[in-house]
């Protein structure tokens, strides 16, 4: 598949969507003074092209009680674990995201908890996984940058 050229009207549409998945093509036609048509067939030849995936809601776990953060270093006793250990890690939900790594850890992990206590139990967890060896664990004390749009701008003026 031939790599797709954006251009500038697909730049300010994608930066739309980043601050809000769900903003109506109607509302980014009328802001970027075109057709709601044209948003819409941009929109699917970005999906088509699999530059969008998807889109997701951003929850505001602190609101549902989730408000610790921690990062766990997984160390495997063998390497060839990795892919039986990760299919045992989501089966855990409180686990968010997951890597396979190089270096120290062979995974390393984010998780959400409601409390310390909760995340013991998630990691006594995680432990527990035929495989794992031992965990190392970081506790998050504040999330300081999470922001997508200023990689998506640096990609754009790479383009």
């Amino acid at each position: 598949m031939a790599k797709l050229k954006l251009d500038d009207v697909d730049h300010q549409i994608l930066d739309l969507l980043i601050d809000n998945t769900r903003t109506a093509f109607t509302d980014i036609a009328k802001k970027l003074l075109i057709s709601a048509g044209t948003v819409h067939v941009r929109v699917k030849k970005m999906e088509d092209a699999g530059i969008i995936k998807g889109s997701s809601l951003t929850l505001d776990y602190k609101k549902l009680g989730y408000t610790f953060i921690a990062y766990i270093g997984i160390f495997l006793e063998k390497t060839h674990q990795t892919k039986f250990v990760l299919q045992h890690l989501e089966k855990i939900p409180f686990v968010t995201v997951a890597h396979i790594t190089t270096g120290k850890f062979n995974i390393f992990v984010k998780v959400r908890a409601k409390s310390t206590d909760h995340a013991k139990d998630i990691i006594f967890m995680i432990d527990d996984i035929e495989g794992v060896s031992r965990t190392e664990t970081m506790i998050s004390l504040e999330e300081s940058i999470n922001d997508k749009k200023r990689l998506m701008h640096r990609i754009f003026n790479e383009l």
